[in-house]
């Protein structure tokens, strides 16, 4: 059975620039969560995302989540697989596939979509909708994507 959560945000910012905020450690550990995300931007690379300081103190794994690249179109597609490291039982859901597309609009707006396919790991998909109302467990995709367009538009992260 196929489950596709579906996110998206218009940003007031050049598809140049929302690719850099996601694939640019210096600029996607600002928002969201804070980890800091490593892309090896080739098909078949990388994508490691690790802790903060804070996030270890208080027990998170170095390692937070892991995928590889599935395809590439800068600025406009990036295709990877994603496995949360987070929880023993969210890793043993396995890897999910997430994409993000890129498109330009006009009057320099940018729309952001993310397709997170979490077909067959229900705890991911509860997480990533921002159902998991759990210590830490945040508000999923939906939150860290104001998160980026408010530092993207304003050059802050959102309060709290």
């Amino acid at each position: 059975m196929s489950d596709i959560k579906i996110f998206r945000v218009f940003i007031k910012a050049t598809p140049q620039a929302v690719w850099q905020a996601i694939t640019d450690p210096e600029w996607n550990q600002r928002y969201g969560y804070g980890g800091l995300g490593r892309y090896d931007l080739r098909e078949g690379g990388s994508y490691r995302a690790t802790a903060t300081d804070e996030m270890r103190q208080l027990g998170a794994p170095e390692l937070m989540v892991d995928g590889e690249i599935v395809e590439l179109d800068p600025p406009n597609r990036l295709v990877q697989t994603w496995r949360m490291l987070m929880d023993p039982a969210a890793a043993a859901e396995g890897f999910t596939r997430l994409t993000y597309e890129i498109e330009e609009q006009k009057d320099g707006v940018t729309r952001l979509t993310v397709v997170h396919d979490v077909s067959g790991a229900p705890m991911i998909g509860s997480l990533v909708a921002g159902e998991l109302q759990a210590e830490g467990a945040g508000g999923g995709w939906s939150w860290v994507l104001s998160d980026l367009k408010s530092l993207l538009e304003t050059g802050s992260r959102m309060a709290g």
